[in-house]
Order: C-alpha cells, then sequence, then structure tokens
C-alpha cells in the first residue's frame, strides 16, 4: 500500500504593497508573515469558526526557511500550505510551501511547543489538540 501525501492545510495569502522590497519583490522577512498568518488560521481561527476550541498556547522553537525564487507582487493570494510531519506529546513540526500557480516560492519549516503561559513552562498537548495536528500528519 503506497503512502498517500498528508492532507495539507491551505492558506491563501494577499500580498500587500508593505510587503515588497527595494528589489520590488517580497522582502524575506515577509514570508514569515504570511507563515504566521497561515499558522494561525491552521491553530486558532479555523477551529474557531468550527466551534472547537482553539490550542492554548503555543510558541516558536525554531523556524528555517529556503527561497526557492523571488516572488514578485501579483494581484491573486499566494497559498501557503501546511502539514504536521513530526508529532510528539510537548512538541510538532509543521511544513510550510508558499506557492502561486503550482510553483513554489518558499518552504520552510517550524518546531512548535505547546506552553504553559501560567507557569511560563512547557507543556503536553491536550487530546484534541493531537486530534487536530493528526489531520495532517505525514505518514
Amino acid at each position: 500500500m503506497e503512502n498517500s501525501p498528508p492532507r495539507r492545510h491551505i492558506f491563501p495569502r494577499g500580498i500587500r504593497f508593505s510587503d515588497i522590497d527595494a528589489l520590488r519583490h517580497v522582502n524575506n522577512v515577509r514570508f514569515f508573515d504570511f507563515l504566521e498568518d497561515a499558522r494561525h488560521a491552521l491553530l486558532f481561527l479555523d477551529l474557531h469558526q468550527a466551534g472547537e476550541t482553539p490550542f492554548r498556547g503555543l510558541v516558536v522553537a525554531r523556524h528555517e526557511i529556503e527561497y526557492r525564487r523571488p516572488l514578485n507582487f501579483q494581484p491573486e493570494p499566494v497559498l501557503v500550505e501546511t502539514w504536521v510531519t513530526g508529532l510528539r506529546p510537548v512538541r510538532f513540526t509543521l511544513e510550510h510551501e508558499v506557492t502561486s500557480d503550482g510553483v513554489v516560492y518558499a518552504s520552510a519549516r517550524s518546531v512548535m511547543v505547546a506552553y504553559d503561559v501560567e507557569r511560563a513552562a512547557p507543556r503536553r498537548l491536550e487530546e484534541d489538540e493531537l486530534v487536530h495536528l493528526k489531520r495532517y500528519l505525514a505518514d
């Protein structure tokens, strides 16, 4: 039996004029804004809109990004595709691709840690959080 590709969370993100730098393409730092907006939708907004409980505290432990090609301003949104590649009791890894018309402009990896704000310490992921992440988990 072949492994099927993971289900990807797809977030359309418009390119803003403020995303463009002096070289007339999306500034490298702005790609992190794209990832943040997609993460916020995946882990908070979508769950809230579905009547489910959003995640209750997360911190970014690590970001890695590879810029594949310059992304110029365009009126159509780019797609930020996100899926889970690592899932542990306290942390998980998200893979991302920023695409438009089938072209990958950047690929990235974010390591997220469940965090208890009151204790200012890592915490275990809740069962409902694990269920949500498993929807996007790659084999």
